[in-house]
């Protein structure tokens, strides 16, 4: 017997292959040839068992020894990596690889890996300051191992860390896949192109946006909901390359909800943002900055009361 709707599904599917036809950036279609954000997050997950050796089981090998273990998860990271970087390589004309050979952009992809992979020892150290900073600025933190396994600021910091290299090395799409990913399961919104400096913490960390061209220095504190943005984007690509977002300088602490915009901007060394702060303009090493004067009503047995009272 005939499907119901089997006539109306043929017709949507002619109207959609002729639709494909627009020739619009939409209407792409090179099937297996993108990246794959599965086989980018499981280049993420072999990152952290090699970052975290003692953390991170590793359940797909039998292993005998650290050297082991550490060999065939380099060894897989390397193969698989260098396939992404080869396919964003071959498919983006801004990479100027159209004209090589399939073997010349394996090489260069190869190499462009083994570059990665030389980092991994900076990035490593660098974890590790965030992960002290994260200990020693939360006192509701009983151990570090807490932090590694549960707190969404390290993750999104060590996807950011592995990303920034990444995009130092120029490889295209890749980094943005992989901060993305950790966006999408911590609520953190890093950009791979940010720099930041050691012994960064984010507390809690929902809500955090942080752009491309932002500079964090050493021994920073963000918590939820700040932003570290342009102060327009209304100029759209003609803006690319150029500063849009702040600077934070060493020893800054940046409450809740406060957001910080113009790549003209400094945060100077040692300031305190308060919660809600909204800054387009720098601010001097020391400062202690908040908002003042706001009124709270209180509304209570289905009257509103005339105390108000006053945050200061």
């Amino acid at each position: 017997m005939a499907y119901k709707h089997e006539n109306e599904i043929n017709s949507i599917v002619n109207d959609l292959i002729d639709d494909y036809k627009g020739g619009r950036t939409i209407d792409e279609e090179r099937n297996f040839d993108q990246p794959s954000k599965e086989v980018l997050s499981d280049i993420l997950n072999k990152l952290q068992k090699v970052v975290y050796p003692g953390y991170f089981r590793n359940d797909s090998y039998k292993i005998y020894t650290v050297r082991n273990k550490v060999s065939m998860l380099i060894e897989d990271i390397m193969f698989n990596l260098s396939k992404q970087i080869a396919i964003v390589l071959r498919n983006l004309s801004e990479c100027n690889c159209r004209d090589l050979s399939d073997e010349e952009v394996r090489e260069r992809s190869e190499d462009i890996a083994i570059q990665f992979l030389n980092t991994l020892v900076n990035i490593r150290e660098l974890i590790n300051t965030d992960v002290e900073a994260s200990f020693d600025g939360d006192p509701a933190a009983y151990n570090t191992d807490e932090i590694i396994f549960s707190y969404p600021g390290i993750y999104a910091i060590f996807v950011y860390r592995v990303a920034h290299e990444l995009f130092k090395l120029k490889v295209p799409i890749i980094p943005r896949m992989m901060t993305e990913y950790a966006h999408e399961h911590t609520g953190i919104d890093i950009h791979p192109g940010a720099t930041i400096g050691k012994h960064f913490f984010i507390d809690h960390g929902t809500g955090i946006v942080i752009g491309e061209t932002t500079v964090i220095g050493e021994n920073v504190k963000l918590y939820q909901g700040v932003t570290l943005g342009a102060l327009s984007t209304r100029g759209g690509q003609s803006l690319r390359n150029k500063k849009r977002h702040p600077t934070i300088e060493d020893n800054v602490t940046i409450y809740s909800g406060a957001s910080i915009l113009g790549g003209e901007t400094v945060i100077g060394k040692n300031s305190v943002i308060g919660g809600n702060a909204f800054i387009t303009k720098s601010i001097p090493e020391g400062a202690r900055v908040s908002i003042r004067n706001q009124e709270l009503h209180f509304n209570y047995d289905d009257k509103e009361r005339n105390s108000i009272e006053r945050v200061d």
